[in-house]
């Protein structure tokens, strides 16, 4: 019997007020990291107050004003990197859509434990957000670091994105960090959000793949068919692959968040897989990348 049902969030089962996708610590086992993903029409705002939270706000498509600051944003998420806004703890948070068309945003959002004092609101520009092409032949990814230590200050949140071309595996070889341990592993807990672009217009059900399985010690079994808009819960355990199907390309926003008391994202691969990355020695990266040039 796997753990589908209880980590697993298809599109339209996990929503709230104008939210078509809430994830918060309202999820049993749930503590420190929450998404919330919302279509705005032209001219409508939605707005929430971050409390002990702090946010990043990642648009998907289109161009949101945030707190009054205009990002540019992008057609989609697979048109390339987009410039993001970070909303501190106890602030009001506003997404308003000053456009003519619907957009579609993603509030990344972790408790805000370590700072005595709240960051301030920042715009990070897209020009600034570091792209990673990680990995090598039919593992190869591209990962855009837009709220990664180093890149964006904050005090809990670590969240990034990343595309798989049709075909590839990514979050591989599978990993885990889920306990504090030094220099080695940080305990995080995680969210992917998902979205699937297929290849040809005649495709009417664009999928992927997502893998997540535990240790001995804290067992957990989810193998998620996943399509745009779905979520997968990561409480622990080792998670990957995320599998791209041929045909369809495989998007996905993590945002990460724990207890410890470095905010750092140190994982420790599967030794039974690990072995992998030795291989794509002397491979290329897949010539498709970067989705969305840059």
């Amino acid at each position: 019997m796997t753990d589908n049902a209880r980590w697993v969030r298809p599109y339209g089962t996990a929503t709230d007020g104008p939210f078509q996708v809430s994830i918060s610590d309202s999820v049993e086992g749930w503590e420190h990291t929450s998404l919330r993903v919302a279509t705005i029409a032209p001219g409508d705002a939605v707005e929430l107050a971050t409390g002990d939270s702090e946010f990043v706000v990642v648009p998907l498509r289109g161009g949101p004003e945030v707190n009054g600051t205009r990002l540019t944003g992008r057609a989609d998420v697979f048109a390339g990197p987009t410039d993001v806004a970070y909303v501190p703890p106890g602030a009001e948070l506003s997404v308003r859509n000053p456009g003519t068309d619907p957009i579609t945003v993603a509030l990344c959002g972790a408790k805000a434990t370590r700072r005595a004092e709240p960051l301030p609101f920042r715009h990070l520009a897209a020009q600034d957000v570091p792209v990673e092409l990680r990995g090598a032949g039919t593992a190869s990814r591209e990962v855009r670091n837009f709220g990664i230590p180093g890149v964006l200050d904050a005090d809990s949140v670590i969240a990034c994105e990343v595309v798989t071309p049709a075909g590839n595996w990514s979050s591989y070889p599978p990993h885990k960090h889920d306990e504090e341990r030094a220099g080695v592993e940080t305990r995080l807990e995680e969210i992917y959000y998902f979205e699937v672009r297929a290849e040809s217009d005649d495709a009417t059900d664009p999928v992927g793949y997502q893998r997540v399985y535990g240790t001995t010690e804290r067992p957990i079994d989810v193998l998620a068919e996943v399509r745009s808009g779905d979520v997968v819960l990561v409480p622990h355990g080792w998670h990957g692959p995320a599998m791209a199907p041929p045909g369809y390309d495989l998007y996905y926003l993590n945002v990460m968040a724990g207890p410890g008391a470095e905010r750092a994202w140190l994982i420790c691969d599967d030794p039974a897989h690990a072995w992998v990355r030795g291989s794509w020695a002397g491979q290329e990266i897949d010539p498709r990348l970067p989705i969305g040039g840059r």
